[in-house]
């Protein structure tokens, strides 16, 4: 049988999927189509375990070679009520066998283990993609909870899609009727069910989910046991059912990647990882001081763990507390960090201003998140950009990192570092929910790859007075890069005064000089202005007149939209900026390059204001504020608009 092209649902990261093969099978074997990219979703109840199945999917995927992209999106309830629109907990999955760089725009195949997770999500699901659904849960009060007043599955409303009803509750607790569970807890293996089916469904390795089965229930083998057999049962019916006549190929993506040993990874996996690197490259002690806030905790989780590293974690009674101790390992000669989110960094303002005027290092790292104050704790946003340049009280400057991908927060992590400790003051790292829960392949760098961050602490003194008197300054500044010295407390013959009030330049004694004060103000924003960053680089291959400028975790879909427009016959520059303060010393005569520039982000035109005000260049804004990380198709459509306008 000759192999079909991949479903209609649109493509997220470039042109159309194209016939790759041919397959012929013999007698009472399925067919096998090969496609070239996947979307999957799973979706269901917040208690339906669609997050760990959609894990498990994600693992295989990336051990069997594919790149790939995800997307978790989960209710901001702890426990939301059970069939309900608002619990509906997803996981999109963006699997193919070449280079991608968004979790996708629309699923080929939809999962839903209830009429909540249909309602949800079928607005997203092309015409033409499959939907497999939990008929069990179909029953005449789920519906009606959900505002269906007949059900969908009957109704026609369906008919445009490859519907395959599975009674997955009945099925699951069928193949468990051995293992002595009740039928609540069999009922809770559907998910592994589930998995089965995909894994069967798109040729998934299975070692792997039934080794992480009996490793997380090793406590509770029978329950391992009763999962493991869901998992199978789940392969097996879809290896042996008449509704599922077709299996699916999608190769290893083998020329997406250059060389090396991979493994999946989360930005705030990546993250976490960046600062052990970035720790031992300076061969200093990581400190963490934090307290717990979505979606930035899975940090602090992490960091935890890396006790043999020379890591200590500190989970402070708030948020305040956090920062203050974290500033305190870094006046005790530390690389301090702190973690937060969407309220936590208002509340954080007033130690990040202290950390400016003691000039230490210090790591500040913003999971950024839907607001304003509570906003949408589990929701992706962009919009702490002006608060992370602006939000302290006096001329208060620090410079801003911002990763662009989940695997880019490893590099992002070392880049914050080794501006904090080259210059001596605390780094904003604007990361966001989407890079923070996302995932995607990450090469594992060799250690002779990564920077040397040493850092020379003050070991004597440093001035010489007019009598010729040697004292220690703890104000005298690097020439190059304005930083003043780190003098470790308890080190003989550099005690100095420290605090908040204005310091005198040089002695670091108390000063309420106006000259003094202008003096260190200027100095300190000098400071900031001098660190050396990379110059923008521009992606223009034809020539453009207009260009793409983008931060953060928009890189992925403005990436997949221009390569859409580029494979359409479009001219279109890209440029995507990590420094967003100093901007790189280049960006305004890359901007003057341009008869349009177009600023894609997460919120009202933060970057679009800035870039307004300094470079006096009329950008457009382009905005998205929904929780929701923008769609390639829809920023191809806004950017060709931009081309003919």
């Amino acid at each position: 049988m000759t192999s079909q092209v991949s479903s209609p649902a649109e493509q997220a990261d470039g042109a159309d999927s194209t016939l790759v093969g041919e397959q012929r099978k013999p007698a009472g074997v399925k067919d096998v189509q090969r496609l070239d990219r996947v979307i999957i979703r799973f979706a269901g109840d917040s208690g339906d375990g669609m997050q760990l199945t959609g894990d498990r999917f994600t693992s295989e995927t990336a051990s069997f070679g594919n790149d790939l992209s995800t997307l978790p999106n989960f209710p901001a309830e702890i426990r939301a009520p059970a069939g309900t629109l608002p619990g509906v907990s997803s996981f999109q999955l963006h699997f193919a066998d070449h280079d991608i760089l968004t979790p996708g725009d629309a699923p080929n195949v939809l999962v839903a283990m209830n009429p909540a997770a249909l309602k949800a999500n079928i607005a997203d699901v092309p015409r033409g993609a499959e939907i497999i659904v939990n008929t069990d849960e179909f029953t005449k009060r789920a519906l009606q909870k959900v505002g269906y007043a007949a059900s969908p599955l009957d109704d026609g409303s369906m008919d445009g899609y490859s519907l395959h009803p599975v009674p997955l509750t009945t099925l699951t607790v069928e193949a468990l009727k051995d293992f002595g569970l009740t039928r609540k807890e069999a009922e809770r293996s559907k998910n592994m069910f589930a998995l089965g089916l995909l894994s069967w469904m798109y040729h998934r390795p299975t070692e792997g989910t039934e080794k992480f089965l009996k490793s997380k229930f090793a406590k509770k083998p029978e329950i391992a046991a009763a999962n493991i057999a869901a998992f199978r049962a789940g392969w097996n019916f879809g290896e042996t059912t008449e509704d599922f006549a077709v299996s699916y190929e999608v190769a290893p993506a083998a020329t997406a990647f250059p060389t090396g040993t991979y493994r999946n990874i989360s930005g705030n996996l990546a993250l976490s990882y960046g600062l052990v690197a970035a720790s031992q490259q300076a061969d200093l002690p990581l400190f963490l001081g934090s307290y717990p806030i979505t979606p930035a905790s899975d940090i602090l989780h992490e960091l935890s763990r890396h006790k043999n590293f020379g890591v200590r974690t500190f989970q402070a009674e708030d948020e305040i507390a956090g920062i203050g101790a974290a500033l305190g390992a870094a006046f005790g000669g530390s690389l301090a960090v702190t973690t937060t989110s969407g309220p936590g960094v208002a509340l954080k303002s007033e130690t990040i201003g202290l950390a400016v005027s003691m000039e230490l290092p210090l790591l500040v790292l913003d999971i950024q998140r839907g607001g304003p104050s509570t906003g949408l704790p589990t929701k992706t946003e962009q919009a702490d950009l002006l608060q992370a340049m602006f939000g302290r009280n006096g001329e208060a400057p620090v410079p801003i990192v911002a990763p662009c991908t989940p695997a880019d927060c490893f590099d992002a992590a070392i880049e914050a570092a080794r501006i904090a400790l080259t210059y001596r003051t605390p780094v904003f790292l604007l990361s966001d929910g989407y890079l923070a829960n996302g995932s995607e392949p990450w090469r594992i760098p060799d250690i002779d790859e990564l920077p040397d961050l040493t850092v020379q602490f003050a070991q004597g003194p440093n001035h010489t007075l007019d009598d010729g008197t040697e004292v220690f300054w703890p104000y005298k500044r690097d020439p190059q890069t304005l930083a003043r010295p780190w003098a470790i407390p308890g080190t003989p013959g550099l005690e100095h005064r420290i605090g908040g009030i204005e310091k005198q330049d040089g002695t670091g004694n108390i000063s309420y000089d106006p000259a003094n004060h202008d003096f260190m103000v200027r100095t300190r924003q000098a400071k900031i202005d001098g660190i050396d960053v990379p110059d923008l680089e521009v992606d223009d291959p034809h020539g453009a007149r207009t260009l793409v400028l983008g931060w953060g975790s928009t890189y992925g879909p403005i990436t997949a939209a221009v390569r859409r427009l580029r494979a359409s016959g479009e001219s279109i520059a890209q440029a995507h900026l990590r420094h967003l303060n100093p901007f790189p010393r280049n960006l305004g005569a890359v901007l003057k390059r341009y008869d349009r520039v177009v600023i894609p982000e997460m919120n009202l035109g933060q970057l679009a204001t800035l870039v307004r005000a300094k470079y006096l260049v009329d950008a457009h804004s382009y905005n998205q504020v929904n929780g929701m990380p923008f769609k390639a198709e829809q920023l191809a459509t806004a950017l060709k608009e931009a081309i003919d306008g």
